[in-house]
């Protein structure tokens, strides 16, 4: 090991800036590259596609942010991000039904997603200890299948290449990762890559809010009913900076929104209920429709080769790429980043501490991988490749669980609790339904009082400048 310690990360995501973070707490130097010129602001990366659409960071990612770049929060919500209560700030038609605006357990940060990198990147960058150089090709790795040792890399558009030599390499380059193809080259057996892709397909268009909703407004969503047997269609309000919302649109496969913008305005009306469309009927487009796709469930179980080189770590969209609709890619790669940061902390740069870092971050998208793809595999023409227990033999018995707790996630201030702890990242699966009232609450579920319409109040629908059902 050499007198200086350094640490080489690839990619300057939100995944990549948060392991730097991190890295920067246990070795000398770390050097971010990432192949995008980067902004020296909030504009849209070039390479991040899918920030064009609506994303969301949950409380289990935010709080590990803060914890690893205090002050985040705060500068976002400068920046004109809103913090959306949950449920509270809430008016979500799920499958199951409309959810009951209980008050605040959980919360989420909404913005747009070139907002949530930029701040990121940029109050990581502000550590003297990492370097972030964009424009920049990697190579491949160093080393062989007992270490990686470091990489080779040169410039977008001109010079050669160059070794840069690192104590641990981090693979945070996303769905496009090539390091299954750098593996089989060092001579490492092929790793078990799980799909399931139903197909779905985003289309987002940007709206300036009324006047009354610029400053708070409810985060409102009309999700499909996976149990129904026909492709599914979603669609999501989220407020964003700047007094503006973005309205996503998502189908699975047969039921893709149209990329035209009455193509669009039309879909709206074909979702389970026509809130949304009811809402930005009296918003000021500023944007046209941009679509894109590449939204498939994908995990490779790099944790459970039995040979795994020192010195390599992967993590983010590289390890477990989920469907964008949970929103749980960020919050994902921030719990891998502090799973990194305490498996360091615990065993220090030494032999084995990647492969016990591997089986962490394993351990750490479990359970967004499960949330996900359940529903998924549901729709139909659904593409799946999967051994996991959970979406093959014990599936139905998974499924009815699911549904239950769904339904009385609605009505139960408990249940909905325990299931806003797990679907934010926040909790486990396991720990979170055995609480005496949430179990209690299960057994009655038959018998719970459901909302009968959306859970706007009169004083929102005005402020939307939008007309109050009748009857409300």
């Amino acid at each position: 090991m050499s007198e200086t310690t350094r640490a080489v990360v690839l990619g300057a995501g939100m995944a990549g800036m948060l392991a730097a973070t991190t890295l920067a707490r246990h070795v000398d130097a770390v050097t971010v590259l990432d192949r995008d010129r980067l902004p020296g602001d909030a504009d849209p990366r070039r390479g991040v596609p899918q920030a064009r659409h609506t994303h969301v960071l949950w409380s289990g990612g935010a709080r590990v942010i803060e914890s690893l770049l205090p002050g985040t929060t705060d500068r976002l919500l400068d920046a004109g991000a809103h913090r959306i209560g949950l449920p509270e700030d809430l008016v979500s038609l799920t499958a199951y039904g409309w959810q009951r605006r209980f008050p605040e357990t959980q919360f989420m940060i909404a913005a747009s997603r070139s907002l949530l990198d930029w701040t990121v990147r940029d109050r990581a960058g502000a550590d003297p200890r990492i370097t972030v150089t964009g424009d920049t090709d990697i190579i491949g790795l160093r080393g062989d299948a007992s270490a990686v040792t470091g990489v080779t890399y040169k410039p977008r558009r001109e010079g050669t290449v160059s070794v840069l030599d690192a104590d641990v390499v981090v693979d945070a380059t996303g769905r496009g990762s090539p390091v299954k193809r750098w593996l089989a080259a060092l001579g490492l057996p092929p790793v078990q890559e799980d799909v399931i892709d139903s197909g779905m397909a985003y289309a987002t268009r940007i709206f300036r809010a009324p006047p009354g909703a610029r400053k708070k407004f409810p985060l409102v969503s009309v999700y499909a009913d996976h149990r129904a047997g026909v492709p599914g269609r979603n669609g999501i309000l989220l407020p964003i900076e700047d007094g503006r919302w973005m309205v996503t649109l998502s189908g699975t496969r047969g039921g893709e929104p149209p990329t035209t913008e009455e193509g669009f305005t039309a879909y709206l009306r074909t979702l389970r209920h026509p809130l949304i469309a009811d809402l930005v009927e009296r918003a000021e487009p500023l944007t046209g429709v941009q679509a894109s796709r590449s939204t498939a469930n994908r995990r490779l179980y790099y944790d459970r080769l039995v040979e795994w080189p020192d010195g390599l770590v992967v993590l983010g969209d590289a390890v477990a790429a989920f469907n964008p609709v949970y929103g749980h890619g960020m919050s994902a790669a921030a719990l891998s980043a502090a799973a990194l940061g305490a498996t360091l902390a615990e065993r220090g740069l030494r032999p084995g501490t990647a492969r016990a870092v591997q089986r962490a971050v394993g351990a750490v998208v479990d359970t967004p991988w499960s949330l996900g793809t359940s529903q998924d595999i549901c729709y139909p023409d659904v593409l799946a490749r999967t051994d996991d227990p959970r979406l093959t033999r014990h599936a139905a018995q998974r499924r009815a669980q699911a549904d239950l707790i769904g339904t009385a996630a609605l009505a139960d201030a408990a249940v909905c609790a325990a299931a806003m702890r797990v679907n934010t990242l926040s909790g486990v699966a396991d720990d979170a339904f055995q609480a005496p009232e949430v179990r209690a609450a299960l057994a009655g579920a038959a018998a719970l009082d459901l909302p009968d319409g959306p859970t706007l109040s009169d004083d929102e629908y005005a402020a939307a400048r939008t007309a109050v059902p009748a009857g409300h």
